[in-house]
């Protein structure tokens, strides 16, 4: 009897409790939803007495849409650019098998790699809500700005995408531009830079060189020399022709097809001037040239071939005097010298 008056006395003290556990819970949570309520409707009256009705709950709404508009514009930078040049990549390796000119790939990579940032910057501004039309409007109007005051060098972007394009010469090629002679080093959108043999480094505006001509001595394979040789006119001909002739056929790096040639090109005012026309490969041209001069001067010599030079005679007014004086003055001294 009595465990169960103390079993019904502990189930009411357990409810009792619950129920003003309940209370409490009921009655913080309405003190709470007032406090808010209340720091909300604090806020609005603060921000509305400085003259910023704003409400609070739009505010935060519009942070947090911002917020996740700002990282997934951020996400499409840093991941469009990521997968941009893996693609370029990707294109680049199947450029490089066309067996294009460097230059020409390195001016394709970086246009394609400047239309992509340009793509990859407009969406991640339209995700922000920023209206790209008029972004677009405002980049056309500083590139026209830009243009009018750039003309000469927009005209030198012109001539390099045209040199690109058609490959007039290439790196490594040695040519002569503008009376400029020297080996390409580099080819870029607004200038090119050739090296002379003084290893002096040139520069040259491509606009320059589309507007006057230029020779590229590296463009074909073979190169043709011509040895000019003047010989005296009581020389024999045919044995200097000769002499030339079977110098040329001597020499390892003169090609036998087209055969070496002998002609006489001119009849000057002392000699008799002949041209012995030799091919060889291209990079060889000049050593070749060079052993071919000094080879037929060995042949000539041997052989007794004249080759004239300039002779000059001097007058020189009153050199008859001063042989006189000087021979009047030796007597003098002669004279002199017997006297005791």
């Amino acid at each position: 009897m009595t465990d169960s008056i103390d079993r019904n006395a502990s189930s009411e003290l357990v409810s009792q409790t619950a129920e003003e556990i309940k209370n409490v819970a009921e009655t913080t949570k309405e003190v709470t939803t007032a406090t808010v309520k209340g720091l909300e409707n604090s806020t609005n009256h603060a921000l509305e007495f400085l003259g910023m009705p704003i409400d609070v709950n739009t505010l935060i709404k519009n942070s947090i849409d911002l917020g996740i508009n700002l990282v997934l514009a951020l996400l499409i930078f840093f991941i469009g650019k990521w997968v941009g040049k893996r693609i370029l990549a990707v294109i680049n390796r199947m450029l490089s098998r066309t067996h294009l000119d460097q230059t020409v790939l390195n001016f394709l990579n970086n246009l394609l790699y400047g239309v992509m940032i340009v793509a990859i910057m407009l969406a991640a501004l339209n995700k922000l809500g920023i209206n790209t039309n008029s972004f677009v409007a405002v980049l056309g109007a500083a590139a026209v700005a830009i243009g009018m005051s750039l003309k000469d060098q927009l005209s030198n972007l012109a001539a390099g995408v045209m040199i690109v394009i058609f490959r007039p010469f290439g790196r490594g090629d040695v040519v002569e531009v503008g009376g400029k002679l020297g080996t390409v080093i580099d080819i870029t959108l607004v200038n090119t830079r050739i090296r002379t043999a003084s290893n002096h480094e040139i520069i040259i505006p491509n606009g320059d060189i589309m507007t006057t001509s230029s020779t590229n001595f590296s463009s074909l394979p073979n190169r043709r020399i011509e040895v000019l040789v003047g010989i005296g006119y009581q020389s024999n001909i045919k044995k200097a022709k000769e002499l030339m002739l079977l110098t040329a056929s001597k020499h390892d790096l003169v090609l036998g097809n087209p055969e070496p040639l002998v002609r006489v090109t001119a009849l000057s005012e002392s000699s008799v001037d002949l041209t012995l026309y030799a091919w060889t490969e291209n990079g060889d041209w000049f050593g070749v040239q060079c052993d071919l001069l000094e080879e037929i001067k060995y042949a000539f010599d041997e052989a007794g071939v004249d080759i004239p030079f300039p002779n000059r005679t001097l007058h020189i007014e009153g050199l008859q005097d001063l042989s006189e004086l000087i021979k009047q003055q030796g007597i003098t001294d002669a004279n002199n010298d017997k006297t005791p």
